[in-house]
C-alpha cells in the first residue's frame, strides 16, 4: 500500500494528468445522468404496461441491462417495451462495456503509468556525496544495518541492477540506485572514490568480479566482502578486497566458543582492549540456587556481571537475580580476574561426555574445528552420506541420518550430551530440533544458529538456551569494521553499543542516572579517552565527552536515546 500511494501521489502532481482525470470524472457524470434517464423512462413505460416497480428497481433493471447481464426477472410484454430495452442494451454496451474501459486507460492508467516510469530510482548518488557505504544488494543485513548508519550519521546507498525492485525499493524509501554491479560507470556515478568503504554481499564469483571493478576506481578503497564458502577467501583477497569476512565460519566459532563440555570454565567471547567479555555455567557449582548477590563474584574474582542467560532470555544483573541450574553470567573483567574465575570454577560441572552437532555443513563444520581445537569430543548427526569422507576425521564419531529419528540420537549420545549444537541452514528444521533435544536431554545446554532474526522468538520458545543469528553477526562484524572496533556478539537480540555520555548525565553517578531501571541497558565501563574503566559500580561519575560500554537490545539504545537525549 506504501508503494501504491508513492507511486499515485507522485502522478497526481502531474498537470496533464490531472486535467485527464477532470475528463473521466465527467464522462463518469454523463454516464450517471444516462442510467438515471433509462430508470426514469423505465417507471413510464411500465406505467403504460400496467406494471408498478420501486425506483431501486428502476435503477436495477437499467444497470443489468446496460452491462449485458440481463438477468430477465423483470421484462416488458409491449413492443414498445421491447424497443425501449434494445436501445437501453446497445448504448450499454457503447458506455459501458467501450467508451469507459478505453477512457479509463487512456486518461489515467496510461498516464500513470507513464509517471511511474518517470519516477524510476536514481542513477547518480548526489555529486557532492562523501564518506558514504555503497551496498552491492538489498538483503537481510543491509535492512538490519542501515538504522544503525542513519543513527551515526552515515550515508548508504545499494545498487540494484532490475529497475523494477529499484523502483520499489526507492518507493520504500531505501536509498538505492540503478545500474550494473560490475559496471565501473556505476560506481563513478556513486563516487566511489569518495567513500567510506564497498561491501559486496552477492555470491562469491560476483564479489570477485566487483572487487577487481572497484579496483580501477580507487587503489585504496576500502572492501568488505562476504564469502560464502571458505575456499573463496583467498581468491577475494587476491581479488582486491581489503576485508573478506566468512561469516558462516565465524558462526560456527562463535558457537563452539559458548559450548558447556568438560571442567567448568569461563568462556570468553570477545575482547576490547585490555577488556575480556566471557560466560561460564553455574550448573553443579556452589553458585547454583544462589542469587547474584549471594554468589559473592566479587569477592571470588574482580569481575562486574554484566547480565545472566536464563534459557534464551538475558536479565539484568540485580542482587536478587536467582542463578538457576542452566543460568549463564556475562562476566566483563580483566585477563587476571578471569583467570582467577577459572581457577574457582575448574572442578565443577565435569561433564566429559561428547558433544552433539546436528548438521555437518560450513557451520557444523567450522563448530566441529573449533571444539577439536579444545579437545572437546564431538558426534555429529549428518544427513548426506556423501559428506561422510570430509567429516569423519574432524569428529569422534560421525552419525548418517535423520536427527529427527530416536535411535540415531540415541547412537549419537544425546541423552548424555553437555550441550547440543543445531547448526542446519533451516531455521524451521532447528525450531524442531531444538524442541525435540530439549524433550531427550532436559539439562543439556541447547545452541542453534538462526538465518531469519523473525524466527528469534520461535526458537527460544522451542527450548534454546543460546541463538545466534546470521544477520546479527554480519551487521556487527561490519559495523566493528566501520568504527575501527572489535566485533562483540553477544547473541541474537542483545549486543554490544557505544553510548556517548548525553549532557543530562555528566556528573551523575550510575545509581543516580537510573540507566538500567529506566532502559534495561547495563553499563559494564566507562571508557574516558585512552582511559578505561573496568571497575565500576554504583558510585562511578560520568564525566563529559566518556563513552558508556553497554549491553541491551536496539530497542533499549532507543529508549535510552528517548529518555536522556
Amino acid at each position: 500500500m506504501k508503494f501504491l500511494s508513492v507511486h499515485l501521489g507522485y502522478a497526481l502532481k502531474d498537470e496533464q494528468l490531472r486535467r485527464n482525470l477532470g475528463g473521466l470524472v465527467r464522462y463518469v457524470v454523463f454516464l450517471c445522468v444516462v442510467i438515471t434517464v433509462y430508470s426514469l423512462l423505465f417507471h413510464v413505460v411500465m406505467l403504460r404496461e400496467g406494471q408498478d416497480h420501486s425506483w431501486v428497481t428502476g435503477f436495477y433493471w437499467t444497470l443489468t441491462v446496460m452491462s449485458t447481464l440481463g438477468f430477465g426477472d423483470i421484462t416488458f410484454t409491449s413492443d414498445l417495451g421491447r424497443l425501449f430495452s434494445v436501445i437501453v442494451l446497445l448504448s450499454g454496451i457503447i458506455l459501458l462495456l467501450i467508451v469507459l474501459p478505453f477512457a479509463f486507460i487512456r486518461y489515467f492508467y496510461a498516464p500513470w503509468l507513464e509517471a511511474r516510469l518517470r519516477m524510476r530510482a536514481p542513477r547518480e548518488a548526489p555529486a557532492n556525496i562523501r564518506d558514504h557505504v555503497i551496498f552491492t544488494a538489498w538483503d537481510e543485513t543491509v535492512e538490519a544495518l542501515g538504522p544503525r548508519l542513519d543513527k551515526d550519521g552515515v550515508r548508504w546507498f545499494v545498487i540494484e541492477e532490475d529497475p523494477t525492485m529499484a523502483t520499489q525499493l526507492w518507493g520504500d524509501g531505501v536509498p538505492v540506485v540503478r545500474g550494473a554491479v560490475d559496471d565501473v560507470d556505476t560506481y563513478r556515478a556513486l563516487g566511489a572514490d569518495r567513500a567510506r568503504g564497498v561491501v559486496l554481499n552477492r555470491d562469491d564469483l560476483t564479489n570477485t568480479n566487483i572487487a577487481l571493478t572497484v579496483r580501477e576506481i580507487s587503489p585504496d578503497m576500502t572492501i568488505t566482502a562476504i564469502a560464502e564458502y571458505d575456499h573463496s577467501v583467498d581468491i577475494l583477497e587476491l581479488s582486491g578486497c581489503s576485508h573478506v569476512l566468512h561469516l558462516k565460519r565465524r558462526l560456527g566459532e562463535q558457537l563452539a566458543n559458548r559450548v558447556s563440555a568438560g571442567h567448568a570454565e569461563v568462556h570468553v567471547i570477545a575482547s576490547y582492549r585490555d577488556l575480556l567479555i566471557g560466560e561460564f555455567p553455574v550448573h553443579a557449582t556452589p553458585l547454583e540456587g544462589k542469587t547474584l548477590g549471594e554468589s559473592r563474584l566479587r569477592e571470588i574474582a574482580r569481575v562486574n556481571v554484566a547480565g545472566v542467560w536464563d534459557r534464551a532470555e538475558i536479565l539484568r544483573p540485580r542482587s536478587d537475580t536467582l542463578l538457576t541450574e542452566l543460568a549463564q553470567p556475562v562476566v566483563v573483567g580483566s585477563e587476571e580476574a578471569i583467570e582467577q574465575l577459572n581457577e574457582f570454577l575448574y572442578i565443577y560441572d565435569t561433564n566429559v561426555n561428547p558433544v552433539v552437532v546436528i548438521g555437518g555443513g560450513e557451520v557444523g563444520t567450522s563448530v566441529a574445528r573449533s571444539l577439536a581445537a579444545r579437545d572437546v569430543p564431538v558426534h555429529m548427526v549428518e544427513r548426506d552420506p556423501a559428506a561422510a569422507a570430509e567429516l569423519e576425521p574432524l569428529v569422534d564419531r560421525l552419525v548418517i541420518g535423520d536427527a529427527a529419528d530416536r535411535r540415531i540420537m540415541s547412537d549419537v549420545g544425546i541423552e548424555g550430551a553437555p550441550s547440543i549444537v543445531l547448526t542446519t541452514h533451516d531455521d524451521a528444521t532447528n525450531i524442531y530440533l531444538a524442541s525435540y533435544s530439549r524433550q531427550l536431554n532436559p539439562e543439556a545446554r541447547i545452541l542453534s544458529r538462526i538465518t531469519h532474526d523473525r524466527n528469534l522468538a520461535a526458537i527460544q520458545r522451542a527450548g534454546a538456551d543460546l541463538t545466534l543469528s546470521y544477520t546479527t553477526l554480519a551487521v556487527e562484524t561490519i559495523s566493528a569494521l566501520f568504527h575501527d572496533r572489535p566485533a562483540i556478539v553477544l547473541g541474537a537480540g542483545v549486543a554490544f553499543h557505544y553510548l556517548a555520555a548525553p549532557r543530562s548525565l555528566v556528573g551523575r553517578t550510575l545509581r543516580e542516572s537510573g540507566i538500567g531501571e529506566r532502559t534495561g541497558l547495563t553499563v559494564v565501563a566507562v571508557e574516558r579517552g585512552a582511559e578505561l574503566i573496568s571497575d565500576i559500580g554504583p558510585e562511578t561519575r560520568l564525566s563529559e565527552e566518556c563513552t558508556l560500554l553497554t549491553i541491551g537490545s536496539d530497542d533499549q539504545v532507543e529508549q535510552f536515546l528517548d529518555v536522556f537525549g
